[in-house]
């Protein structure tokens, strides 16, 4: 399974701070079902590509989809899943290109906010209605596109399956964002191949309306895609293109963080569910919720199946017997108390029983840390315990002339010892790629305002 995409534009090898990956580097993320590699065919300053290729588990393939209740999808163990971009390569685009989705990059901001040559191939679309279909979706975007029929044979048993349907090498050309490029792929991709592998929910509403808030109201195929994207469920495609319906499309933008100035609570609550769905992406078997408090996030992720151990770390006693409580830990079966320990530490030393973990999380912590104290958590996470993967949330000091109850610089908790700018934040997780040998993409979560960003600035380190 693989998607490529190339520029022209000189130096096309900045193509590498558009997506957060250093043309020299191969890189490996895991998925719930196998790997995703990403790595640069050709590097120069005249052409630069990069290739996302997907190594799907094919036995992880069925054992996901008896888990999830979908024994229909994947209910064979030989399947054209693990040959053909589908819904994973979906997945796939965003996890390992996230920064890229937002639109944002560190380095340089001004070349991602303009369009640039760009050219994508992907390979091995399914789509029962042909190289029409791939016109109708793509061509009203500005493409020029090529189409490529892939031969299939197959035998007498597959008649009824996979068989029924066509495959197309897919080559796109355009003058485009690199974000809508990839916001476009990642909405047409299931649309054209209509099998998706995961549940579709109230949630797939609101990822179709962010995705394609900036060109799908004014496409021609609105229903269609809509349609298609939410697995014709007549509600969710009736809510669905209401709002796109409106006046004032979604944005998510300033008229959406009124909301959370009324409702401060519902800030948090996106904040674990964002951080859970990394999580989730991800796949780690084994999680430490670094500063749990009171439980809500672990709550989260014990709904993960796959994770096998999961470690809550507080140096509070009193907010580990709430957590305990919350959870509700002394009622648990025996095969689901088995998976969780709740235990007493500070994260400003060195601890061996944080070493060995999957992936770590600190959300909301290192704003409670005296500054001088920063350098010993640092070195606790990221040189002792060194998990494969580091999420790390905290408050965007920039949002916060947004709040009317708050004073100029007052900080949003009382037992914070610092809160940072987003410049502030980028160069700290710059310093901890350099010192600790990890990578990083930096997002918001919660509504972006124009000048002061999102109330939560995050970020996701992977281990090189």
């Amino acid at each position: 399974m693989l998607l490529t995409i190339t520029t022209t534009h000189k130096p096309a090898t900045d193509l590498g701070y558009l997506l957060h990956k250093h043309p020299d580097k191969l890189q490996t993320f895991p998925l719930s079902i196998g790997q995703a590699h990403v790595y640069y065919p050709e590097s120069s300053d005249d052409r630069c590509t990069v290739a996302l290729q997907l190594e799907i588990d094919s036995i992880e393939l069925v054992r996901s989809a008896k888990r999830t209740g979908q024994p229909k999808l994947l209910q064979h163990y030989v399947n054209d899943r693990p040959y053909v971009a589908s819904s994973f390569m979906s997945v796939a685009l965003n996890k390992v290109f996230r920064s890229a989705f937002t639109g944002a990059s560190r380095e340089k901001q001004v070349l991602a906010d303009m369009e640039i040559p760009l050219e994508m191939a992907i390979y091995s679309i399914p789509c029962q209605d042909g190289e029409s279909m791939v016109r109708r979706l793509f061509e009203p975007l500005g493409y020029e596109l090529e189409t490529e029929a892939v031969k299939v044979e197959f035998s007498a048993s597959d008649k009824g399956t996979s068989a029924d349907r066509q495959y197309h090498n897919v080559f796109l050309r355009g003058t485009k964002r690199v974000q809508d490029l990839l916001r476009h792929a990642y909405v047409l991709i299931p649309v054209l191949d209509q099998e998706k592998h995961y549940w579709v929910g109230d949630d797939e509403v609101s990822k179709l309306l962010r995705h394609g808030e900036d060109w799908l109201v004014e496409h021609p195929e609105k229903e269609l895609i809509t349609r298609r994207y939410l697995k014709s469920q007549r509600s969710l495609t009736s809510q669905a293109l209401a709002q796109l319906s409106c006046d004032q499309p979604f944005t998510g933008t300033e008229s959406a963080h009124e909301s959370i100035l009324e409702a401060p609570l519902r800030l948090n609550d996106e904040r674990v569910r964002e951080v859970s769905r990394i999580v989730e992406e991800a796949a780690p078997a084994s999680v430490l919720d670094l500063g749990c408090g009171e439980g809500k996030l672990l709550k989260e992720l014990l709904k993960i199946r796959h994770i096998k151990r999961l470690v809550g770390i507080d140096v509070s006693s009193r907010a580990l017997e709430l957590a305990e409580k919350r959870l509700r830990i002394a009622e648990m079966p025996e095969h689901q108390r088995s998976r969780i320990r709740l235990l007493n530490s500070s994260l400003i030393y060195r601890d061996k029983r944080l070493a060995n973990f999957d992936l770590a999380i600190a959300s909301e912590v290192i704003e409670h840390i005296e500054p001088d104290r920063l350098d010993s958590f640092e070195r606790c996470v990221f040189e002792f315990a060194k998990p494969k993967t580091v999420i790390i949330t905290t408050p965007n000091a920039e949002y916060n002339a947004l709040f009317e109850s708050m004073d100029a610089g007052q900080y949003r908790h009382e037992d914070h010892r610092f809160e940072w700018s987003r410049e502030e934040f980028c160069n700290w997780v710059n310093s901890i790629e350099k010192r600790f040998g990890y990578v990083a993409d930096t997002l918001g979560i919660g509504p972006y305002n124009s000048i002061g960003g999102n109330p939560t600035q995050m970020a996701v380190l992977v281990r090189e």
